[in-house]
């Protein structure tokens, strides 16, 4: 083989090698522009994904928020006061006789016999009071009186000697008149005496405390060892509670006064005890208007045989009495907005509230007539937030029962 040969030979060998490498580059190339596609397609599709749960987050944030800032109230409608004849107004349980008990003289307690809860006759024993100083002043008074009764008995038997000295002209009047007063201080001493010693005996008596009266023990203040002072300004040992019958205390408007007669029935009420209506009776009037409140002091009688009402529970008294006759409406109490600039309540109209101004014509207890501001139709917000402005949007709180309700508790319901 020629040297040309051979160098044509190296040649194209040469070229085959260089034109296998430029296939193999181009081959790892279209690899790496395959693969970074496939990256770029994973980001574009990650990158929507995250978009688009943003997007549904953000979406379900605003319809949270809404809503969350979306009011739901309950309403009522104002009511013709000529259709109830029913004066409501509070008032609270009482026993008809209440009582602290103190103490009559100083010492330590030593033993209490009555607890609270208990039932007690009058004159039960409720404590056991040691008085050693009531004991030791006792024997000094008895000693005082003695010295007392000697001294009489020595001015009385010297005073009957001077007498009788006088009327022999043995002695001078002036010596008998002093004889004569003598025994008069010694008469007016022993009587001192006499007195101490009853006094401290009585006080010493005072140890036991007793019921005054049958009823309950409805507090005690003591424990074995407690210092007593003696007098009203000291500590109250026991209270005590008559609890058959009870008595309330209500005060009637002066708008309803002259309609109030004693003897009247009226119908009692607790929130613990729904449903049922307990019947009292009038008792007794104040027989004046009180000149701070306008009101008629009125006191209920409610007997209470079997002890199911407690003293001092909250109740609804339930008086009759004919309305004003004016065509006025009334609403709860708890729908009014006391406001810088007056009273107000608040109308729902569309889902939108309107703070309407109105004038109070009557306090009715848990009711309020109102002279002028509402209609019959209006939808009033009961226990309005203090936050309610004009324009806010509510959701109406639709009752289960169509009744429109006037106490202080919401109904439960749907959301409209």
């Amino acid at each position: 083989m020629t040297e040309e040969r051979h160098a044509n030979i190296g040649i194209q060998g040469l070229q085959a090698h260089g034109a296998a490498r430029g296939i193999h580059r181009l081959r790892l190339l279209g690899r790496v522009q395959k693969f970074a596609l496939l990256i770029v397609c994973v980001l574009i599709i990650g990158a929507a994904i995250v978009i688009g749960l943003r997007f549904a987050k953000a979406s379900e944030l605003a319809d949270v928020s809404k809503q969350q800032a979306m009011r739901y109230v309950t309403v009522v409608n104002p009511r013709d006061a000529a259709a109830d004849n029913l004066l409501r107004l509070p008032g609270t349980l009482q026993g008809a006789i209440e009582a602290p008990i103190y103490a009559r003289t100083n010492g330590y307690v030593t033993r209490w016999v009555k607890d609270i809860g208990d039932p007690v006759k009058r004159g039960d024993l409720l404590a056991l009071i040691d008085t050693p100083e009531v004991a030791q002043q006792l024997n000094e008074a008895k000693a005082t009186q003695a010295q007392a009764v000697t001294n009489l008995q020595l001015a009385k038997s010297t005073f009957e000697r001077w007498d009788a000295l006088r009327k022999r002209d043995a002695v001078s009047q002036q010596d008998l008149d002093e004889k004569r007063n003598t025994l008069a201080v010694a008469v007016a001493a022993d009587n001192s005496a006499k007195a101490t010693v009853q006094r401290l005996q009585d006080q010493l008596g005072y140890s036991r405390v007793i019921a005054p009266f049958d009823g309950i023990v409805t507090r005690r203040n003591i424990d074995i060892g407690t210092l007593i002072d003696a007098g009203g300004g000291a500590r109250v040992l026991f209270t005590m509670a008559k609890s058959d019958p009870l008595r309330v205390h209500i005060y009637v408007p002066q708008g309803y006064s002259t309609q109030i007669k004693t003897g009247d029935k009226v119908g009692i009420t607790l929130t613990e005890i729904p449903g049922k209506v307990f019947e009292g009776s009038i008792a007794r009037t104040a027989g004046a208007i009180d000149t701070l409140t306008r009101t008629l002091q009125v006191v209920v009688d409610l007997p209470n045989p079997n002890g199911e009402l407690l003293p001092g529970a909250y109740v609804q008294v339930a008086v009759k009495a004919n309305g004003s006759g004016t065509g006025a409406l009334t609403i709860p109490s708890n729908a009014l907005l006391f406001r810088p600039e007056g009273t107000r309540v608040a109308i729902v109209n569309d889902g939108k509230v309107h703070l309407q101004p109105v004038v109070i014509g009557r306090e009715l207890g848990v009711d309020v007539e109102l002279a002028s501001g509402v209609k019959a139709q209006d939808k009033l917000i009961i226990n309005p937030s203090d936050s309610l402005s004009e324009g806010d949007a509510v959701s109406v709180i639709v009752p289960k029962d169509a009744k429109p309700a006037s106490g202080n508790t919401a109904p439960k319901g749907k959301a409209s």
